[in-house]
């Protein structure tokens, strides 16, 4: 049996910034993860690709935001469950909660928060007839490494941020790139649209619209792409277009697993929870933080998830601490208190102190 305070279900960046807020209060995290890694989608899906909302960093990869995370939180030693998943939870007759992953493993802890992101998923894929015989032949879902598609020919379908994201990152790596969208209006940022149409401008970008692919063509691996395209009159044209990799990026369905059947309040596919207090769930001493919540106003955003673990972890300590009274320092004030005796001096300041 695994014994901790907080028992967090997913280590992608909100399970991993729950952790270094833990620390501070002195309160030790364990984590499981179905995954072999810590990091979760930044580390599986998508470790290369640049995040521009992290307070504090104009522009960084996935995974180095995975590595900086893991860095930060190391001090506070947490226990890692990988490569297994949360299956089992049963409240015992002292409050705590014990989880049991599919391979058996036991944990316990009075706190649990989940912090799944999206749950376990599968990307959605186009229903193109032949397109399984391609996956791994030049068909990808995910972009892990920009540098395999270094002056290759690459087709992005999609209308969404990952779609314009990577259009524009691949722009100054492939030799060719085409974005393909079935409307002429796109569902990302702003931003990112207005650039793809400067990089069509500039011949980086090769932006068909409305369109979709409805064919991969190839023998041993992918060779092209059959596009569909309307015009203003809405008369269909089909075309090729010559590739050697196809990256439809229709974003990922998310499951919840076994997690759905725990006797959590779900609504479309989320976990509810009380976000005007502490993200709570309907179960007193099960907390959800990061995507795998909704409450009026969720944004899906690491940001948030950053926020709302940091309350959640203010609400454990007093569930583990009945009564105790706690004095918020800012790090600034106090430094870190690492738990191997270490201490990073900060310059003394007034301390805030609250019930």
């Amino acid at each position: 049996m695994i014994k901790t305070d907080i028992l967090i279900i997913g280590a992608g960046p909100t399970g991993l910034f729950a952790v270094f807020e833990a620390g501070l209060l002195k309160l030790k995290c364990h984590l499981i993860d179905a995954l072999p890694q810590a990091g979760g989608q930044c580390s599986e899906i998508y470790p290369k690709k640049p995040i521009y909302d992290i307070p504090g960093f104009p522009e960084i990869l996935a995974g180095d935001l995975t590595n900086n995370l893991l860095e930060q939180c190391k001090q506070f030693e947490p226990g890692f469950t990988l490569g297994e998943r949360a299956e089992i939870i049963e409240k015992q007759e002292d409050g705590s909660f014990v989880v049991t992953t599919n391979k058996g493993t036991k944990h316990q802890a009075p706190v649990v928060a989940i912090a799944g992101g999206l749950g376990s998923f599968e990307p959605r894929k186009p229903l193109i007839d032949n397109i399984t015989y391609f996956e791994d032949k030049g068909v990808e879902y995910f972009i892990k490494d920009p540098e395999v598609y270094r002056n290759k020919r690459v087709v992005i379908s999609g209308g969404g941020d990952s779609a314009l994201d990577w259009s524009i990152f691949l722009s100054n790596v492939a030799s060719e790139v085409a974005l393909i969208h079935r409307r002429n209006e796109f569902r990302g940022a702003l931003d990112s649209v207005e650039k793809v149409q400067e990089l069509k401008n500039k011949g980086k970008i090769k932006l068909i619209t409305p369109a979709e692919v409805i064919n991969v063509v190839g023998y041993h691996k992918v060779e092209a792409v059959v596009v569909k395209q309307s015009d203003n009159i809405h008369i269909d044209k089909e075309f090729e277009v010559e590739c050697d990799h196809f990256i439809p990026l229709f974003g990922l369905s998310p499951k919840l697993g076994p997690i759905a059947n725990w006797g959590l309040e779900i609504e479309k596919n989320a976990i509810v929870v009380n976000n005007s207090l502490d993200y709570q769930t309907n179960i007193p001493g099960i907390f959800a933080i990061g995507d795998v919540n909704t409450y009026p106003g969720k944004l899906k955003l690491i940001l948030c998830g950053f926020h709302e673990a940091t309350l959640m972890c203010q609400a454990a300590y007093q569930i583990i601490n009945p009564g105790k009274k706690y004095v918020l320092k800012y790090t600034t004030v106090s430094g870190v208190d690492g738990f191997d005796g270490t201490r990073k001096e900060a310059p003394k300041q007034v301390v805030k102190s609250i019930d």
